[in-house]
């Protein structure tokens, strides 16, 4: 019986099951194994897609109970969009900040008046209220390339 000596036998699953034991994160193979779709393996329509959205969603709700469907909606285009004005640097600066400090969703006050609050994205005081995923040879499509990551760590989608 031939070993397998791929670049996943040797270090992608090693790494994936340390996460997994030692870390307690979920594990998931990609590469020929993920299935499109809302209900598919990771919940994407597409390859073009890198946020989790199903997972996403479930993390803030969980993080942040008091969020009606319209203000997760809202989070939610507010992680995926972008200018095409700025700069990789600024969209990654502003991706940052929402993970950081939480991302910004709009609250109408009992007076009617809206107000900007902010949504927890990851809970940095309890890790355990987070989820954590692992993802080998996940492919992701570009406008000009298609790419296959190696190992994706996901919070929280």
């Amino acid at each position: 019986m031939a070993k397998d000596y791929s670049e996943d036998q040797l270090i992608q699953r090693s790494a994936a099951e340390l996460l997994e034991k030692e870390l307690g994160w979920t594990s998931v193979y990609a590469f020929d194994k993920e299935v499109l779709g809302v209900n598919g393996t990771l919940g994407r329509t597409s390859y073009h897609e890198v946020l989790l959205t199903g997972r996403f969603r479930k993390a803030l709700k969980t993080l942040n109970p008091w969020l009606t469907d319209k203000q997760l909606q809202e989070a939610t285009e507010r992680m995926t969009e972008h200018m095409s004005s700025q700069t990789l640097m600024q969209i990654n600066e502003q991706k940052y900040q929402y993970i950081k400090d939480g991302v910004p969703v709009t609250r109408v006050k009992p007076n009617g008046e809206t107000e900007e609050v902010r949504a927890k994205v990851i809970d940095f005081a309890s890790p355990e209220k987070n989820d954590f995923l692992c993802v080998r040879e996940m492919w992701v499509y570009g406008a000009l390339y298609h790419r296959r990551a190696d190992i994706v760590g996901f919070v929280n989608g």
